[in-house]
């Protein structure tokens, strides 16, 4: 995702095309492919199918509404979030709740075949090695066993980001487009106009950097309310969040060099994001979504998110 947001501002860094994008003249195809380097990977990929899907559902979604493009950008977002995304993070949390429940039987059962193991090495003569090597591959048929029993595969569990990376890729995209005139001179010349507030120009990166700012914010609250929670964390989950949290922040200069209407729809995306995280920790939400009730589960889950947050930055002591 930041290689690609990375890429999507190349044609917006310094020395290039100057920042006030339609001001200036659009930025024409053959700089574009150049900017994506050898073969022209980026712009083969902004001029795709599903990136002009994206455009005419924009197009279309600002037509039927009637809203300025800033609003319909806003809830564009909105609307995918709502209607694809939630319904998959749902079903995530499903798979995880299960995936949670089943580790004590997991545990149980892993103890037992420890100690069949050891028996039948004794009986055998088998060396350590050749004694590990059974048991942990008959713990995985033992896993795969009640991952199926139970319709858990942990596989199952990363549809989410399959499905939520390439909409924002292809969104992001159509945006850039927009932005650009590569497709739609007029539609350049509404964008242009169609902001609000601070950044009427959706066509020229935002120079106040309020909105890449807000984008960081809303990020970095997104990691901090997941590390929050009250669970067992593993080396690599702790490597993956401070991962997320620099991502975080070296998405703030990306989005300061894209057009708005691209850190625009980041924003909002990321603020329904969080919105749907929180909504999902809800218990009266997650008994509707058919989610299994685990031992973290808290009856009160906003006021620990509160709790764990202020005791974590010293807000309170």
């Amino acid at each position: 995702m930041w290689r690609l947001a990375r890429a999507c501002a190349r044609g917006w860094g310094p020395g290039r095309a100057a920042p006030a994008g339609a001001r200036s003249g659009p930025l024409t195809v053959a700089a574009a492919a150049a900017a994506g380097g050898p073969g022209g990977w980026y712009e083969w990929l902004a001029q795709s199918a599903p990136v002009h899907g994206a455009e005419a559902g924009l197009v279309a979604l600002q037509a039927a509404a009637g809203l300025p493009w800033w609003a319909a950008i806003a809830c564009g977002a909105a609307v995918l979030r709502t209607a694809v995304t939630l319904p998959l993070a749902a079903h995530q949390s499903r798979l995880l709740a299960k995936l949670e429940n089943l580790q004590p039987e997991i545990k149980k059962l892993a103890e037992r075949l420890r100690y069949e193991v050891s028996v039948r090495g004794k009986q055998l003569g088998w060396s350590e090695k050749v004694a590990r090597f059974h048991f942990k591959k008959n713990l995985r048929r033992i896993m795969t066993e009640l991952y199926i029993r139970d319709n858990c595969h942990p596989f199952k569990a990363t549809l989410l980001v399959w499905v939520q990376i390439p909409m924002w890729v292809c969104v992001s995209l159509a945006l850039r487009n927009c932005s650009v005139g590569a497709t739609d001179s007029e539609v350049q010349e509404q964008f242009s106009a169609g902001g609000a507030l601070w950044f009427t120009d959706l066509t020229a990166p935002d120079s106040t950097w309020i909105l890449p700012v807000l984008l960081g914010l809303v990020n970095l609250l997104i990691v901090e309310i997941f590390a929050s929670q009250k669970m067992e964390v593993s080396r690599f989950q702790k490597l993956a969040t401070n991962f997320f949290r620099v991502v975080s922040v070296v998405m703030i200069p990306v989005a300061a060099t894209v057009p708005s209407s691209m850190a625009l729809y980041w924003l909002s995306s990321s603020f329904m994001g969080l919105l749907h995280n929180l909504l999902l920790r809800s218990p009266t939400f997650r008994r509707l979504c058919c989610i299994p009730r685990t031992k973290n589960d808290s009856d009160t889950p906003y006021r620990d998110i509160v709790s764990a947050l202020t005791t974590k930055y010293g807000f309170k002591k």
